[in-house]
């Protein structure tokens, strides 16, 4: 094993390589596709835990129990892609890595086996990092320990290397990179965006207007709000957080007339570290102090309206509680294919008004789904993004872990 320093390479003797990152606070673990002028082709490039795939390159969160990871396939990386940059930020807001200095640890995928190690030392008011990089040089994989300093967070990262980030800070880099390859200067995009970029990388960044593209983050301004998949809404009216009591309805049709399918909503509840909680489903109709109650079992589906129902008092919710994941399982089996206008819909408890919906328009033969997640932000403000992500799973016990890893 090779212990790294800022500067030093060394060759990779393995075709696939993780990097996984620690610290002892949660980070947020990305990867970036480089061409030969230091910048993604798309934001298609942007590798992480909302967009976790891309050609060769692949986030692997850890579920709070282990560091998270980016897996690089040099034999899978396309034809123009000359590096990898391995990037790590704290997941709290404006939090900095002094004292809490990241350790990326270069392991070979298929066998866990520790190729090298690095610790970026003295660090101060960063709050980003371009911790390693995996490069082509003369036709061969190399790893290099960078440890170059950002003070504006993923954001300033994302822009000096192309990915376009809708009202991103004017910060600039607090240090020159620690002998990396050359990095072109930053320029504008001169596109829209080709792939979503997940809003909390831009911190402080204010909310999109109703108009923006599905990925954008929206209020509840101008009212009720439709939602398209991986679109995120922010429960705030007026500039203030809807602290108050709101039901999660969700409903479902047979796809064929007269067979009945019984389909079981539930909530799972997630901390900061995407630990799990505790899940609310027919079995537990309340947890967390009764902050979250089901409404019951329905065995049919049949009828129009909800057909089952969580309240969450998002005033009373303890502390703890940063994340709800709402899934709906086929106990029986039966595939979401033999599914009709399943959706699920935010509604203000104390006046019935609907607030936000979501309309599930794909179907997969699977037997669970994640219909979509209430997450906290750290102003206290609560967002809505609407998910529609398919599971091989007939009971909430097989979404926790999933679900954990959606956050």
């Amino acid at each position: 094993m090779t212990a790294m320093t800022p500067g030093s390479n060394i060759p990779l003797t393995v075709t696939r390589v993780a990097v996984d990152v620690a610290a002892p606070v949660r980070l947020d673990v990305s990867g970036l596709l480089l061409g030969a002028n230091g910048k993604v082709r798309s934001d298609d490039d942007f590798i992480f835990y909302n967009q976790p795939s891309g050609p060769g390159v692949t986030y692997r969160s850890g579920g709070g129990a282990a560091p998270d990871a980016i897996l690089v396939d040099t034999g899978a990386v396309p034809a123009g892609i000359e590096r990898i940059v391995v990037t790590a930020s704290p997941d709290a807001a404006g939090q900095t890595f002094q004292g809490i200095e990241p350790t990326a640890t270069l392991r070979n995928a298929d066998d866990g086996s520790v190729l090298a190690t690095f610790t970026p030392p003295q660090l101060a008011t960063e709050t980003a990092l371009v911790v390693v990089e995996i490069y082509l040089r003369n036709g061969a994989w190399k790893a290099r320990a960078v440890g170059q300093g950002y003070a504006n967070g993923l954001a300033g990262i994302a822009t000096d290397f192309g990915v376009s980030v809708d009202d991103e800070p004017a910060a600039a880099p607090a240090a020159a990179p620690v002998a990396p390859a050359p990095v072109a200067p930053p320029t504008p995009p001169s596109a829209p965006p080709v792939a979503p970029v997940d809003p909390r990388i831009a911190a402080g960044a204010p909310s999109a207007p109703p108009a923006a593209a599905p990925s954008g983050k929206i209020n509840l301004d101008k009212g009720r709000v439709s939602l398209q998949k991986n679109q995120t809404v922010s429960l705030v009216k007026g500039g203030r957080p809807l602290l108050s009591q709101v039901k999660m309805g969700l409903g479902w049709e047979p796809a064929y007339r007269g067979k009945d399918i019984d389909l079981d909503a539930s909530v799972i509840a997630y901390g900061p570290q995407r630990n799990h909680l505790d899940s609310c489903y027919f079995g537990k109709l309340s947890i967390l102090g009764g902050s979250v109650k089901h409404s019951g079992d329905n065995l049919t589906g049949e009828g129009a309206g909800d057909d089952e129902v969580i309240v969450v008092d998002l005033g009373r919710l303890p502390a703890e509680a940063t994340g709800l994941v709402f899934t709906v399982n086929s106990f029986s089996g039966q595939k979401f294919t033999e599914v009709a206008k399943a959706y699920c819909r935010l509604m203000d408890a104390a006046t019935g008004e609907e607030l936000v919906r979501f309309d599930l328009t794909t179907a997969e033969p699977q037997t669970g789904v994640m219909m979509a997640k209430l997450i906290k932000q750290f102003s206290g403000e609560w967002e809505m993004t609407a998910m529609g992500e398919f599971v091989k799973s007939r009971t909430v016990r097989g979404m926790v872990k999933p679900a954990a890893q959606s956050l």
